[in-house]
């Protein structure tokens, strides 16, 4: 699935995600809106007597995208791969940051804990990438035994200001280490393009 998205001044960028990943954009509030009914109605599709589930599911999958605006989000990602009928749980968050990190100790010292370190993305460059383990208010609320996995990739666009921030999560701890790797090859699609770039591929707009 690419993904061609506005950001700041480099025009936009492309990334690829599994087909069962299912893409909410944030920015309009009629997008994201829009998005989140129809990703409802394909959950519920011949279920109609279920009202009270849908509705807690619909307002679960608003709140995370509001809570996706709140952070600079521009584009949700939400998983619906499953394996031998296990749902594998996962996000990606992809936000704007007004700020560059060129250097890494800039994102150690906004970072404050967890692994990071220098990478290289294939077509978009020089990035920052973090790991670490956080115990959400989501996997309390849920009532979860598993801390969440978080993968951060901190990207400076090119000839801008700005970077963009990859923001991959899962719960599914005794799996993490299959769902980073996961993780690593989504971040390792991203590119950037100029806005009158042909897309390859299926675009999900």
């Amino acid at each position: 699935m690419t993904s061609p998205q506005p950001v700041g001044g480099s025009g936009v960028f492309g990334l690829i995600t599994p087909e069962d990943w299912y893409r909410i954009p944030l920015q309009s509030q009629e997008r994201r809106e829009a998005s989140v009914s129809a990703l409802i109605r394909r959950q519920f599709a011949g279920v109609d007597d279920q009202p009270v589930l849908r509705r807690q599911a619909e307002e679960q999958l608003m709140g995370a995208a509001l809570a996706g605006v709140d952070q600079g989000g521009v584009v949700l990602y939400l998983s619906f791969l499953e394996a031998a009928g296990i749902p594998l749980s996962a996000s990606l968050l992809v936000s704007r940051l007004h700020q560059r990190f060129d250097s890494l100790d800039a994102v150690a010292a906004l970072a404050g804990k967890g692994e990071v370190a220098p990478v290289r993305l294939p077509a978009a460059g020089q990035a920052a990438r973090r790991r670490r383990t956080e115990r959400t208010r989501e996997s309390r609320k849920l009532g979860s035994e598993f801390d969440d996995t978080i993968v951060e990739y901190f990207v400076p666009t090119p000839g801008g200001d700005e970077s963009l921030m990859l923001t991959f999560s899962t719960p599914m701890e005794p799996i993490a280490d299959a769902m980073v790797e996961l993780f690593d090859a989504i971040a390792g699609t991203l590119r950037w393009q100029a806005r009158n770039e042909d897309v390859k591929g299926t675009p999900d707009e």
